[in-house]
């Protein structure tokens, strides 16, 4: 059974524009602030070291095909830089698909609920593509994204990998529980 692929969605204030390789080059300006890596380390990439990632990353999936890799660029919908972007990976599983996900917004454009407005839009099309279950890992301190995510539906477990807590959400076929 084939991928899915990922599609151009809007929001109400936001377009998310499949990625591509070209998008290297104003990405490296919206991942440049050091206090993005607060939580998750590393540090800025270069625009060298981006077109590397993005190369791998517009492949799609894995090179053993077990997962599938659905990336965005967050654009303002009335034009503009980006300002963000949205990862998701989908695994199958017993009972369907699941998908983990990851979202980021550069400091400039944080405190306008642009965060939460990209995870519903993925998260409302993840169903549609019928994930059953959404999951993010989220550092223990960075409440910002525990309000995304709250925001969303989700809910924290008492799993934790690497130092950050799983966060979870369950779909059904008639909605969201």
């Amino acid at each position: 059974m084939p991928w899915p692929r990922a599609v151009r969605l809007k929001s109400d204030r936001l377009v998310l524009e499949r990625l591509s390789i070209e998008h290297a080059d104003v990405m490296v300006n919206v991942l440049a602030p050091r206090e993005l890596y607060r939580f998750t380390g590393g540090e800025p990439p270069s625009t060298e070291e981006l077109r590397a990632r993005y190369t791998r990353q517009a492949r799609g999936q894995s090179e053993d095909g077990a997962a599938e890799w659905l990336n965005w660029i967050t654009h303002p919908r009335n034009g503009g830089p980006p300002i963000g972007f949205v990862q998701v990976t989908l695994h199958r599983a017993a009972e369907g698909m699941t998908a983990d996900r990851a979202w980021l917004v550069t400091p400039s454009a944080q405190g306008h609920g642009f965060a939460t407005e990209v995870a519903q839009q993925v998260a409302m099309w993840l169903h549609s593509i019928h994930v059953q279950e959404l999951n993010a890992l989220i550092h223990p301190e960075h409440e910002a994204s525990a309000r995304v995510a709250r925001r969303i539906g989700m809910h924290s477990t008492t799993i934790s990998h690497d130092g950050e807590i799983l966060w979870r959400k369950r779909l059904t076929a008639t909605g969201t529980r």
